[in-house]
């Protein structure tokens, strides 16, 4: 097999999808972050979206994560997808559930005045009241096996946990199932290790900088 690295950003979501499914496949890799607001030359060379991660496969460079979550279950051992076809089929459609989740999250901290911000919060606790009603399992989604759906919710339940230190926002209110998985989550090591120990630090930098509403509200918070 071709050595591995993950081109990666210190904030990306969709980085900490595949440093899970690298950990929790128990495959070496090395990996590399770079700064997308300046990126270099290499990386550009590299990546024609412009976007982590890459992963480099021996020479070959692969982008999206969705393609190098799948390029990982048909080459790494350790399978995290299902095997029945109609389940592995659902699952990849939860993935995207993620995705959307993770654009809401966007909306959310980017939100410009207090109608559009409450706007995006109530579309994100609309999104988890949906998945409070899929969920089937204990601790993961789906049980007992951990599945990319949990890789990919992960980084989505990441980020309250820095949204939970600037205001209670009841996304979750009346979630047990989905509380309970968020919680199972935060303690899985591939998970908890998959960003750097600075991270809460780097996301409150990030978020204060947005000048959004949220931003006030750090700002409030914080004089």
């Amino acid at each position: 097999m071709p050595s591995l690295t993950l081109i990666s950003h210190h904030l990306c979501p969709y980085v900490q999808r595949a440093v899970i499914a690298l950990t929790e496949k128990g495959v070496p890799f090395q990996r590399v972050t770079v700064d997308l607001a300046n990126k270099p030359d290499w990386f550009k060379a590299l990546s024609p979206l412009g976007k982590t991660p890459v992963l480099k496969a021996g020479g070959t460079a692969i982008f999206e994560s969705a393609v190098i979550l799948e390029y990982l279950e048909e080459t790494q051992p350790n399978p995290l997808h299902p095997k029945d076809p109609l389940h592995r089929a659902e699952h990849r459609s939860l993935i995207e559930v993620g995705s959307a989740i993770l654009n809401d999250i966007w909306g959310f901290y980017s939100a410009p005045d207090p109608v559009s911000f409450d706007t995006k919060r109530t579309q994100l606790a609309d999104r988890f009241a949906w998945l409070e009603r899929r969920i089937i399992g204990v601790p993961w989604f789906d049980g007992a096996d951990f599945s990319l759906v949990d890789a990919v919710f992960g980084p989505v339940f990441r980020y309250f946990d820095v949204f939970d230190a600037i205001e209670e926002f009841g996304v979750f209110d009346g979630l047990p199932k989905v509380q309970a998985w968020r919680t199972a989550l935060a303690q899985r090591p591939s998970v908890r290790d998959a960003v750097t120990a600075d991270y809460p630090d780097r996301l409150r930098t990030f978020l204060r900088a947005r000048r959004s509403n949220l931003s006030a509200l750090m700002m409030r918070k914080a004089a």
